[in-house]
């Protein structure tokens, strides 16, 4: 989406806030013996009370064989993006992350946003790649600037991981979003600078960088849905909706009291 009028740029702001506050309560919500499902029954109720929509809920990416049949994607420990909550019922305990990724329309304006919580403590090599997975958004965000390029942020992103064991998963990324869940262009998480569409102010650009403890192959589950690590370890993703505009980049899905 591009932005062109003052109300289109509040309805995106407002999609965002919206959204922020609600993953911030899923989130408080997080510890040792809460249900996935759970999780993703409260996200529809937060989204519905205020009168929104959950963008994802019945949503059809292109390829997929079905809707995604639930409101938040919910990714525990070694499961990457797009895990189902409502289908394959999981317990959090102790020393696991989980990834939530979830996306809100609010009077026609998606935006999309995810993070990787601990769950209680975790291991702390566990905790770098939490650490440095954020590192990676916040430097794609600082990259996604006007007469900038697409490749800008994904090379920002995957340069984030370099020297530090971590392996960034190429085959997944970020996307425009605004109007509809996944727009073009799409925004891998490496790449080569100066390549890639230019960026212009006006840009609503949803960056999602994601990275795994151990190899960057990644596989997919019978479901069609959920996208886990072949090795079986550790992933972690985090996402925010951007408003590129003349003078600064809004990150519009910013949570209060957020310190990266």
């Amino acid at each position: 989406m591009i932005v062109r009028t003052s109300e289109e740029r509040e309805g995106i702001l407002e999609s965002g806030r919206r959204l922020a506050a609600v993953l911030s309560k899923l989130e408080n919500m997080v510890a040792p013996g809460v249900s996935v499902e759970d999780l993703d029954t409260e996200a529809e109720r937060l989204i519905r009370e205020t009168g929104d929509t959950p963008a994802f809920l019945h949503y059809t990416p292109e390829g997929a064989r079905r809707p995604y049949p639930a409101s938040l994607c919910v990714s525990v420990n070694e499961e990457v993006v797009h895990g189902l909550p409502n289908e394959a019922p999981r317990i959090l305990k102790q020393g696991d992350v989980v990834s939530l990724d979830l996306g809100l329309t609010h009077k026609g304006f998606i935006t999309d946003s995810a993070i990787t919580v601990p769950v209680g403590k975790i291991a702390k090599n566990i905790q770098s790649l939490l650490d440095t997975t954020r590192a990676s958004l916040e430097a794609g965000i600082l990259a996604a600037r006007p007469g900038n390029r697409i490749g800008d942020i994904s090379y920002a992103t995957g340069s984030a991981f370099k020297g530090t064991g971590f392996s960034v998963v190429k085959m997944l990324g970020g996307h425009a979003v605004g109007r509809a869940v996944h727009e073009e262009p799409f925004i891998a998480n490496d790449g080569h600078p100066g390549t890639g569409p230019e960026i212009v102010a006006g840009m609503v650009l949803a960056i999602e960088p994601i990275a795994n403890i151990g190899k960057a192959a990644v596989i997919i589950a019978p479901d069609g849905y959920t996208y886990r690590t072949k090795d079986g370890s550790v992933s972690a993703h985090f996402e925010h909706t951007i408003l590129v505009e003349e003078n600064e980049t809004v990150v519009v899905t910013r949570r209060e009291g957020e310190v990266y």
